[in-house]
This record gives C-alpha cells, structure tokens and sequence, in this order.
C-alpha cells in the first residue's frame, strides 16, 4: 500500500498530485472519449415502484452533449441540450424550448438520482478538481488507485470532495463517493458489468445510491456506445431539440 497521499509534503505531494491527474485523465479517456455516441437504459428503483427510460447521448468532452428520451412513449422526444455551461430542455408535450439556468445542473434528471450535470458533464473532473493518489488497494480482488479530487475554489462545482478508486491495469473506474462542504458523502456510485463496450474495456452499468435514502437506487445501462466517431455540428443545435424520430 502506498504512503498517503493526504500526508506528503513538497515534491513527493507534487508527484503524488501530478500521477493522480494523469490516472483521472487516463479514466476521462477511456470512458469517454473525445466524442461518444450511445444508446442508454435508466432504472429508477424505489421501495413501491420502478420504471425505465431509453435514450441517446451524443457527446463532445465537456464542451457539448445532446440526449434524445426514447421511451416511455409519454417522454419520447423530451430532449437536452448543453453547449459550453450553458444547456436547454425541449417538452414537446408543450412545444416549448427552456433554458436550464446554472442554479438546477444538480437538480435530479427525470426523477432519477443522476443530476443534470451528471448528464451532460457540465463539470470535468479533470480541470475543476485538485488531485492526490492517497494509496493503492484491493477492490474486488484486483488493486485499485484510490484518487481523492477536492474542489478548486473557482469551480462552478457542487462537490466540496470526489474520492474515485480506478483499477491499476486499465483505469476502469470501479468507485465513487461524493462529499458535500461539511465533509459528509451524499452518494455512492459502483460500477458494474465491464466488459467490451465500442472496442473499449468499460463498465456496463453503473449503480447510484444517496445516502439519505439508501433503499432507493438509479442504475445506469449501456445498451451500445461508439467512440472518436464524427459528429455532425446540427446534432448540437436548438433546431435539433425539436426534431422527432
């Protein structure tokens, strides 16, 4: 098990903080891309019912992202839209186009305990956290860098503390907590299922439980996913928020 990170000082602390940035990276990559386009299932489980959605996610790094609801049929066409820090939501149940203000990114998206910055990534994990590679583990029988990413003061982020455990051999992500600014975790994410998905090793489903209601659960499933195609410049447009398929 390494030193912990926490606890070093000068150059070992640096190196500590430049090795985690480049695991956080090395994970951002994988599971990402520079594009991405894919096709997802959400379950929303609560104690007395549960209930599934279907979309499409087209996404360029943090910068810009477009998701298309599938299914239910009451939903079919609900879109968003995010484009630098700015992101809208289209109803066609009210034909209307609405600005998301930056005040509801952590609003939950469609009743699920996913938010909408969860969605559309507004935040980078990358550019809007501080790293430090605290020590290696085991999780689930293979070892695992366990990175803890405070949040820079001028980040536009809920987060005060993200601790990730990323697996040594391939940064597959395996971990997450989520801390507020009184120091307590609010959520857990685990992911699941890993296994090929669009010629990458990456989870296949990913599970969310917050800590105030921990009977209730959001899975997210990865039906198929591409990454590093082309993307078309009108899929990122206000146009295409009302387009039906």
């Amino acid at each position: 098990m390494l030193a912990a990170g926490l606890l070093l000082s000068g150059p070992a602390a640096a190196s500590a903080q430049e090795r985690a940035l480049e695991i956080i990276r090395a994970m951002e990559d994988l599971t990402r891309g520079v594009t991405q386009v894919g096709t997802y299932s959400l379950v929303i489980v609560r104690p007395d019912w549960e209930r599934t959605l279907t979309f499409e996610v087209w996404s360029e790094g943090t910068e810009r992202s477009f998701i298309r609801i599938n299914a239910p049929a009451k939903e079919r066409g609900v879109s968003f839209l995010k484009i630098g820090r700015e992101m809208w939501q289209y109803v066609p149940r009210i034909s209307r186009v609405i600005k998301i203000p930056p005040s509801m990114m952590m609003q939950s998206w469609m009743g699920s305990g996913f938010t909408n910055d969860d969605l559309v990534r507004e935040s980078s994990l990358v550019t809007d956290y501080v790293h430090t590679l605290v020590e290696t583990v085991d999780m689930d029988g293979a070892p695992a860098y366990h990175i803890a990413l405070v949040t820079r003061p001028e980040a536009p982020v809920a987060w005060a503390r993200v601790a990730f455990w990323v697996r040594v051999e391939d940064y597959v992500p395996l971990r997450a907590e989520f801390f507020n600014e009184r120091g307590e975790r609010v959520r857990t994410m685990t992911y699941h299922d890993i296994r090929t998905i669009g010629g990458r090793t990456v989870p296949g489903r990913m599970e969310l439980v917050e800590d105030r209601w921990p009977d209730r659960k959001t899975i997210m499933i990865t039906e198929s996913a591409q990454f590093d195609v082309a993307i078309s410049d009108d899929i990122f447009s206000q146009a295409n928020l009302r387009r039906h398929r």
